[in-house]
Order: structure tokens, then sequence, then C-alpha cells
């Protein structure tokens, strides 16, 4: 297993906390982040997305992907992000086929997205498909939303949540609407984990659908990992080695087994395969035995998923192994 060396000094490597390294296990969920491209350019963002960007998937990457997902029926799950994914090519093609094959589809949503030029089809298209929303609401203040993803967000947020609720999400089992929390960025040393996520959701629920009549199905409680914006800020405040500090401390055995890049492989717009969303935006790809780097045409190559016997890991791990553990899917323990 690989640990990517940090300059951190008196934080632990990650690997060290290990009982045993990382292992592979069977792959169920295929990650796509389809590019950079979004309406947003939230203060947290890990992937630094934005109108600027223009990084997208290319017509021969989503072609060998539409093929992975009709090739292997091990795959049980096709997760959609970006970016704002909807934006990026290739998004309509990716939910259909998926869904044509029998396989679930997440599409991590920034929401805002639905009432842009374009796209106000969204929620009915997301319902004909029966596409889980996995939507960022990082807080249900008006304030501290606007102050994390831009002036006006928050309200635009509710607004697509209400059409999501018209389309029958919240309402019908087979229409799933999920929220993220996120923490605002540290501006001092005080930092904190995520609060416990069966509590939170209650108070989510409670104030949303009392203030604006929102129903949705479950909160997701994800931590901030220090990479992308979220390490520009701390390195800016020089809290980057501290929250570091911060993590390990808090580490927890128990969130490894439930780890999402156990049965994941997150795939970025070149056609790269990685073992995590974190670690594509880092640029630590997932290997084969051998050491080689992996691509979507390299498993078509070989006709198999699973390639890869160890998790590649780096010191920002310790975000997912934090407290309660945090994950694409929420908490882990």
């Amino acid at each position: 297993m690989t640990q990517l060396n940090l300059p951190t000094e008196s934080v632990t490597p990650f690997a060290h906390k290990l009982a045993a390294p990382l292992t592979k296990q069977t792959i169920t969920v295929l990650q796509i982040n389809l590019g950079r491209r979004c309406n947003l350019a939230c203060s947290h963002c890990h992937v630094e997305a934005s109108p600027q960007r223009t990084e997208e998937l290319s017509p021969e990457v989503c072609d060998q992907l539409l093929t992975l997902i009709r090739r292997f029926p091990q795959i049980q799950t096709v997760d959609l992000t970006g970016g704002a994914p909807e934006m990026n090519y290739g998004f309509r093609a990716l939910v259909e086929t998926a869904r044509a094959c029998g396989k679930a589809v997440i599409v991590r949503s920034n929401l805002t997205i639905c009432l842009e030029p374009g796209y106000e089809d969204l929620p009915a298209y997301f319902a004909q498909h029966q596409v889980r929303v996995v939507a960022s609401l990082p807080c249900y203040s008006a304030e501290n939303v606007d102050r994390m993803r831009g002036q006006g967000v928050f309200e635009r947020s509710i607004e697509v949540l209400r059409r999501l609720n018209q389309a029958g999400y919240g309402r019908d089992p087979r229409l799933m609407l999920d929220l993220v929390y996120n923490p605002q960025v540290p501006q001092t040393e005080k930092f904190a984990l995520t609060p416990d996520q069966a509590k939170l959701e209650k108070d989510y629920k409670a104030y949303l659908q009392g203030q604006f009549g929102v129903v949705f199905d479950r909160l997701l409680t994800i931590t901030n990992l220090p990479i992308g914006r979220t390490k520009f800020h701390l390195q800016h405040r020089q809290l980057y080695a501290p929250y570091l500090r911060f993590l390990e401390t808090h580490f927890n055995p128990d969130t490894v087994a439930g780890l999402m890049c156990l049965q994941e492989l997150s795939v970025d717009y070149l056609g790269r395969v990685y073992d995590c969303d974190f670690n594509q935006m880092e640029g630590l790809p997932a290997r084969t035995p051998d050491g080689q780097p992996l691509t979507v045409e390299a498993l078509l190559a070989a006709d198999s998923l699973d390639r890869i016997e160890r998790v590649q890991t780096a010191d920002y791990c310790y975000g997912c192994t934090a407290g309660a553990g945090s994950s694409c899917g929420g908490s882990l323990v």
C-alpha cells in the first residue's frame, strides 16, 4: 500500500494507524466525476469546481464508461458527481444506460442547477428514471449556507427541494432524496467533528418541514477533508497541520471496515481510476499489484474490475475515520 507523504510534522502516517493494509473488495460501486464545470464555486469544494472550469468527460471516455456499465453486472450503483454532474458531457447517457441495466443511480446535486436555463426539467427527469438525489445543503441556516456557497443559494435550494417534493421525492419510497451536511471550514483551532447524524437529521427535518414544507429521506454528515479549497483555506490560516492532528487524535478503528474506498472505483473525466474521489482530487491513482496506474481502458482490456489489491492511502484519510467516520454515504458507525 502506498502512503502519500505530506509535510505534516507530528502526524502519524495514516497507514501506520491501520492494523493491516486496506484490502480492496469486490467492486460494486462505480463513482464517476464527470468534470469540474459547475454553476457554483463553494468555499468548501474539494473538487475546486466553478463556472470557469471547462474540464469534462470526452465522448471517447464516456463511451468506455457506458461499455463498462453494460459489461459488468457486479456494478450495483453508478454514482455521478462533479462539479455539477448535470452540466457535464455524458450525464444523461450514463443515467439512462445504468438504469436500463438495472443499476441504482445516484446524482450528487447542488440543487440550484435545476433553476438554470436548460436544466429546469431535471426534477421530472430524475423522477422518471428513479435517480436517487443526494443534495448538498450544508446547513439549514440561510446565513451559513450562503456564506459557504454564495448569496441566495439557500433560497434557491429550498425552491428546488419543493419542486423535487412535487415530483414525488421524499414521499414516494422509489424516489430517494438525501441531504448532505458539511461543517464550515475551520477559522481557528477550535475544531469539531460533525454532529451526531441521527440527531441532526431530526433537527433538519423538523426545521425544513416546519418552515418550508420540505421533506426528505436521510441526512448524511460528511467531514471536510483537508484537500481542495478546504486545504487552501487551512494552509492560509496555518491550520492545515493542526487540523490533521485533530483528525488523527479522533481516529476510530471501528470505521475502517465501512470505508467507501473498499468496494468503489472512482473515475475522473480523463478515464483515470482511483480508489476514492478524495484520492482523485489529490492525484493518487489506484494501482495494480505490479504498481501500474489504472484506466477505464485498461479495465476493459483486462475484462475485470477487480485489478486492485491494496487501497492507496494518505494522511487526509483521517477525515474519513475520525469520530463516527465519514463517507459519501454519511457516518460509518
